[in-house]
């Protein structure tokens, strides 16, 4: 956006309430980026679970299995190598321990990812936020200028 001089000054008020809601869109947009990041987060959280179990079950390991609702039924491990991995797109497989302990690091890794790219995302969002920002600060203080040379020069007459 340029920094228009204008006469009256109603010109530049319209270009910093745009400035304006610029900002408060890329505000908005941070703050949904970073929701993705705490969901990914909290995904990588469930798959260190996971893995955790899966080092620490045998066959014949007696778990609390959850059935929802914050309710819980206590279940016998039949057998640690027939684990149900969810592969993503509504796929799962059945695997062994080991192959279901290198799918959810493979996950956790593509998870690792995604985060260094929202956080890449959110950096440049904010740089311009910053941009925005000062260029609307230029603007107000333009306006300002124009507003008191105005009134100086009505004061002189």
């Amino acid at each position: 956006m340029s920094l228009g001089g204008g006469g009256g000054g109603g010109g530049g008020r319209q270009q910093l309430q745009q400035l304006s809601e610029a900002i408060q869109a890329v505000e908005e947009e941070v703050e949904t980026v970073r929701g993705e990041i705490d969901a990914a987060r909290a995904e990588q959280r469930e798959i260190g679970e996971a893995t955790d179990a899966l080092d620490r079950l045998d066959t014949g390991s007696v778990v609390q299995v959850p059935i929802g609702g914050g309710a819980y039924v206590r279940a016998t491990v039949e057998d640690i190598d027939e684990v149900i991995v969810d592969l993503g797109a509504d796929y799962a497989a059945e695997q062994d321990q080991d192959d279901a302990a290198e799918a959810l690091a493979n996950k956790r890794d593509r998870l690792d990812e995604r985060i260094d790219e929202l956080r890449d995302e959110v950096s440049e969002l904010e740089d311009e936020q910053e941009e925005l920002e000062s260029e609307a600060q230029q603007l107000q203080q333009q306006l300002q200028q124009q507003q008191m040379q105005q009134m100086q020069q009505q004061g002189d007459e």
